[in-house]
This record gives structure tokens, C-alpha cells and sequence, in this order.
């Protein structure tokens, strides 16, 4: 097992990892869309938000030497499903075709209160 941590993604805010990886698959947790550098949240706007939780996402898979084209499942959690299409479009730009299994749903709540976070299952080499 190897413990996935990265500078170019927001620390953890409880007691967990970032990413772990275990028989050649990346156990990532779930980013919302905090900034790695100021620690604060980027909610300007849900395009906004969506697009630094991907760039937190991408952070995690490039420091485990891997990329969204070897995701083979994703969790989206959104404050809303009124949500979904804006985000649908945004995470779909991240991948060139070969999209993973994924559940999209709608909870309560999120941590700090924000509108997206996704998590995700990949393979890593």
C-alpha cells in the first residue's frame, strides 16, 4: 500500500489521505474545490467551482503517475441534481472518450458547504 499526498492539492481536512494505492488501483478521496495554495474555497461561480475540483483531482491522479483516462469509476455528490448538467459538461472536457463508470447524486450536504465533489477509482501502472 502506498500513501498519495500532494502539495498541488488541497491538504486533507480531517484524518484521511488524499489517495491511496493498492494492488494497481488508486483509492482517491473526494476533492471539493479548495485552492492548494490560499486553503480557500473557489465558489465564484459552479463552472468555477467544478473546474478547480478537477484541477484538485488531476493533482492527486498526477502525483500517483496516472490520469482521468485510466478512471475506471467516479462518485459526483452535488448540493443539488439542478446541478447536474453544468457539471456533467465540465467533467466530461476532462477525459478524451474513455469515461469511467460513475454514479451521480444528490446529498444534503458537503463539506464547507460547497456544491461539488467527486471522487474516484483508477488504475494506476
Amino acid at each position: 500500500m502506498q500513501i498519495i499526498n500532494t502539495s498541488t492539492a488541497p491538504a486533507p481536512i480531517g484524518p484521511y489521505n488524499q489517495a491511496i494505492v493498492h494492488n494497481g488501483l488508486l483509492y482517491m478521496s473526494g476533492q471539493i474545490a479548495l485552492d492548494p495554495q490560499s486553503g480557500e474555497l473557489v465558489q465564484d461561480s459552479l463552472a468555477a467551482e467544478t473546474h478547480q475540483v478537477m484541477r484538485n483531482l488531476q493533482s492527486v491522479l498526477e502525483a500517483a503517475g496516472t490520469n482521468f483516462n485510466k478512471a475506471i469509476k467516479t462518485t459526483i455528490f452535488l448540493s443539488d441534481m439542478s446541478l447536474f448538467a453544468e457539471v456533467n459538461s465540465i467533467y466530461g472536457s476532462y477525459f478524451d472518450g474513455h469515461f469511467p463508470a460513475r454514479e451521480t447524486v444528490a446529498v444534503k450536504g458537503l463539506p464547507k458547504g460547497v456544491n461539488v465533489e467527486i471522487s474516484m477509482l483508477v488504475a494506476v501502472e
